[in-house]
């Protein structure tokens, strides 16, 4: 069987948990770690039972592709370099700290031919995954992604930090150019946006409403979606959606679900039926880099490209902007 051979960039509290978790990906071979700061490498080496490297560029020249789990601000010259080495990246979210910087890289995967994969983890959160065997179409979507303070992450705004999850997801489901967005936000405890509501209107006619804190007393990261005969609810804490659909009587057997009634009279009447679908027991960092191994090993588009990193940034981008011109108001 042939095997991807895999380092790590970057040893903080998220990059221990990458170096740990690819070590049990079928299909890779950790060949070791790297981080600027080499005494915190060389800790999560002994501890790991890897090998921690003090020179990027032998580092790089040992691998077949990097996971990169820097600070945002760091992300541009490290894929740059990878890329130099003809090396595939796998970057946390955000790409990049701009979207010059992303549609870089995204030109450069483009023309090396080297797969360029982003972060976004909640898509392959464990309810959005449980949604498979649904027709998506949603025409409202709703989501609130409350956080408790963290110190980790408030070196950027929380658009960036928490909300780009949430818009990188409405991109992959409203296939629509955005038209207009409105947002407001305001910095409490750090000196970047600490909270901020968007609204996101599609060219063909869908709204999303989206807020995102972390200064909530209770975590919260829930999206509520509204579509023709369909509400679906999931619930990214818990893993679980909910789903309530209207159906013809003829058109299944309601014996299966559980039914809330008929509504409409005649020809016209439908039923109103609950389902909550089969949750799938998935580690959602191990499979996003599971399928980001086998799509090198089997030259596939990643799941979530480059492209898609670029596009939820480039939203996440306005959004700041449009907070900013609030403030002058």
């Amino acid at each position: 069987m042939k095997m991807l051979n895999v380092g790590i960039i970057g040893t903080g509290h998220l990059g221990k948990i990458h170096t740990k978790l690819i070590k049990e990906v079928m299909r890779a071979e950790l060949v070791g770690v790297y981080d600027i700061d080499n005494t915190i490498a060389k800790t999560v080496a002994e501890e790991l039972d890897t090998i921690s490297y003090d020179n990027l560029d032998i580092f790089l020249e040992n691998v077949d592709a990097v996971s990169i789990v820097a600070t945002t601000s760091a992300h541009y010259e490290l894929i740059k370099k990878a890329f130099e080495k003809n090396v595939h990246v796998f970057v946390e979210k955000p790409i990049t700290g701009t979207i010059e910087q992303a549609e870089e890289v995204v030109k450069i995967a483009a023309e090396k031919k080297l797969k360029l994969q982003v972060g976004h983890i909640e898509r392959f959160n464990s309810a959005l995954l449980s949604l498979d065997k649904y027709h998506l179409d949603p025409k409202f979507i709703q989501t609130d992604r409350l956080a408790q303070f963290n110190p980790r992450g408030t070196d950027v705004a929380v658009v960036l930090d928490l909300m780009i999850h949430d818009i990188d997801i409405i991109l992959s489901l409203i296939k629509s150019k955005v038209q207009e967005v409105r947002a407001s936000g305001v910095a409490v405890v750090s000196d970047n946006i600490d909270i901020a509501n968007a609204r996101i209107a599609f060219e063909n006619g869908a709204i999303a409403n989206v807020t995102a804190s972390r200064i909530s007393q209770k975590k919260m990261r829930k999206m509520r979606m509204f579509q023709k005969d369909s509400y679906i609810s999931v619930d990214f804490n818990s893993g679980v959606s909910e789903v309530f659909r209207l159906i013809s009587p003829n058109d299944m057997n309601l014996e299966h679900f559980l039914s809330f009634g008929e509504i409409g009279i005649g020809e016209n009447k439908k039923s109103v039926i609950y389902e909550q679908p089969e949750i799938k027991e998935v580690n959602a960092l191990k499979h996003e880099l599971e399928l980001y191994v086998n799509t090198i090993l089997d030259d596939k588009k990643p799941i979530v490209s480059g492209e898609d990193g670029l596009r939820a940034l480039k939203v996440a981008e306005i959004i700041m902007q449009k907070i900013e011109e609030s403030k002058l108001k």
